[in-house]
């Protein structure tokens, strides 16, 4: 197989968050999200909310309420994470982990080792909580390779978690915990580690933003609150007073 440059790799990698993340979530954005029958609604905190962005209980501040942290929040964080482990696997620059747990399979290009690695996106991604549990996850995981002959070599630094943005410096003291047992790999250091580049991370961010500078996003905000108000506003959901 002919090696890919470092353009054509980050090319590709620009097409598929164009096509599988960006284009989505405006098309989620304006066919999912704004439908009123895709929300549970808590009728209490949808009035408060209503009166802080509107200054008034109405179908646009209901709306709002809606539709703002949902298309600005838990729509695109959910869709990144799933999209990125497929990523890697459908451009080829990782394999899909056939250990439990572990999303992607790769050789590290500094140390030649195979790594089995958990993603995250960003060095403030986990809590206090999920420390014990994945280093407990990452420790039963290795003994139970170690039982196949195959893996008898593997050592608590081929097991790794890969976060996607940042810098060493920024990593939560939850990360910094794991960090003791297993690396945390972020940033420019992961992105070399997986492709081989060292300066991938930089041209990767640069031309992901002239892509996103590119995208039509007119009125796709306004488009989709005022759909979903139209439709609070014929709903039987609500009650408004009459001016």
């Amino acid at each position: 197989m002919i090696a890919k440059t470092q353009d054509e790799t980050i090319n590709e990698i620009v097409q598929y968050f164009e096509t599988y993340i960006f284009e989505n979530h405006v098309t989620a954005s304006l066919n999912t999200h704004s439908k009123l029958k895709n929300y549970n609604i808590n009728p209490i905190v949808v009035k408060y909310l209503s009166k802080v962005l509107e200054n008034e209980y109405s179908p646009l501040g209901i709306a709002k309420a809606l539709f703002y942290p949902r298309v600005l929040g838990t729509s695109i964080n959910t869709s990144f994470g799933t999209r990125i482990q497929n990523m890697f696997v459908d451009l080829k620059i990782a394999e899909g982990s056939l250990i439990k747990g572990m999303d992607i399979e790769f050789v590290d290009k500094i140390d030649h080792r195979r790594k089995w690695c958990q993603l995250k996106s960003g060095p403030n991604t986990i809590n206090s909580e999920d420390v014990k549990p994945l280093i407990r996850k990452f420790t039963d995981t290795i003994n139970l390779a170690r039982t196949n002959k195959a893996f008898k070599r593997i050592n608590n630094t081929d097991f790794i978690v890969g976060v996607l943005y940042g810098e060493q410096d920024e990593l939560s003291m939850h990360y910094r915990l794991i960090d003791k047992t297993h690396p945390v790999i972020i940033g420019k250091d992961f992105w070399h580690r997986i492709t081989g580049f060292p300066k991938f991370y930089d041209g990767l961010v640069k031309n992901l933003q002239t892509s996103i500078e590119n995208i039509d996003t007119q009125d796709l905000i306004n488009v989709g609150v005022e759909a979903l108000a139209r439709e609070i506003q014929v709903s039987q959901l609500f009650e408004f007073k009459k001016s």
